[in-house]
């Protein structure tokens, strides 16, 4: 292992916020992971991923542990189903295409969510109707007081709406090395009733879809969509999509007859959060090296030089704002450091 002191972590967080960690590592195994969390003249340590969920507002005064184990592996193939374990360094968009060149589906909604296979379970990522759960099998996990590895099924997981137990009871206690998905061989589920799946599709001339082609189109309405982080700084969406309860939905109705929902149970609606913030009037709009995107409005970016604490206040501006038209409180998918 090679630790080095003061390095900029601009490369290695989606926003692009240039903030400097005292102490930085790479690991690409287990071990080597397991032989730097022993080091005990580093009191302070924090496990870095993808950097895609993240918002970097301070320097970092601690030991940044980039967790780069890879590899991917067929653990059972029969039937019509696939097990694949993929490790937890593995990008996330680039292992949906490695299933999707063999044929496996099931992730192909899920194409070019930024960040890595590792820290998908916290979040319960999601795009297009599908999220990880619908998929997850188990991980994984390192117990950092023991150093041991635990197994973390489904059912343990608790997922939700982007969330899951890794956000709560064990938040800060745990590193997930590694994920297994359970994905189909044949008779592909396809799902395109989502969004603007279908009329991508239909613009692609594609008459007869398939699990190749519905992800072609996902990263076509997302590129057009949402910024490439390589170009411009942000971390995907930012808020969280509200749920409120039938009765509120109601009353916005009376005075915002165009509000959009989908629902989530008998009593509750899903009010997406972008259109809220371009009800708002921030879509666009511009603060120096930093805004909220033209194209959408759940997304927060970095033009270039903006300071993580600025992006933090804009956002803050947006909520405060967004409770103050709408009366609902929309909550940061992002962690903020």
């Amino acid at each position: 292992m090679h630790i080095q002191d003061n390095i900029s972590l601009k490369d290695y967080n989606t926003f692009g916020i240039d903030v400097t960690a005292k102490h930085f590592v790479s690991v690409s195994a287990l071990d080597e992971l397991i032989a730097v969390l022993k080091l005990d003249q580093y009191q302070n340590k924090l496990i870095l991923g993808g950097g895609s969920n993240m918002l970097l507002t301070k320097p970092v005064d601690a030991l940044v542990i980039h967790i780069n184990i890879k590899g991917k592996s067929v653990l059972s193939n029969q039937n019509n189903s696939v097990l694949i374990e993929a490790q937890a360094g593995e990008n996330w968009h680039e292992f949906v295409q490695w299933t999707l060149e063999h044929n496996y589906g099931g992730l192909e909604n899920m194409s070019l969510i930024p960040g890595n296979v590792g820290t998908a379970p916290i979040q319960n990522i999601g795009a297009y109707g599908v999220e990880l759960k619908d998929h997850f099998v188990s991980c994984q996990a390192l117990n950092l007081e023991t150093l041991e590895l635990e197994t973390f099924t489904k059912h343990i997981c608790q997922f939700g709406y982007r969330n899951s137990i890794f956000k709560h009871e064990a938040k800060g206690k745990y590193i997930i090395i590694s994920v297994v998905f359970e994905l189909t061989t044949t008779n592909h589920v396809l799902r395109t009733n989502y969004g603007a799946i279908t009329s991508q599709l239909e613009a692609m001339h594609v008459v007869t879809p398939s699990i190749q082609t519905i992800s072609q189109a996902v990263i076509a309405i997302r590129e057009n969509k949402l910024p490439n982080p390589k170009e411009i700084g942000n971390s995907g969406s930012f808020f969280k999509n509200p749920v409120i309860l039938n009765s509120q939905f109601e009353l916005l109705k009376q005075n915002f007859p165009n509000i959009p929902s989908y629902p989530v149970s008998e009593t509750e609606v899903k009010v997406p959060a972008g259109w809220l913030i371009e009800t708002a009037g921030f879509k666009g709009k511009t603060f120096g090296n930093y805004g909220v995107h033209k194209n959408q409005a759940l997304v927060l970016v970095n033009y270039g030089g903006a300071k993580g604490q600025d992006i933090l206040e804009l956002s803050q501006l947006i909520q405060k704002t967004i409770y103050r038209i709408f009366n609902i409180s929309i909550e940061a998918e992002v962690n903020i450091l």
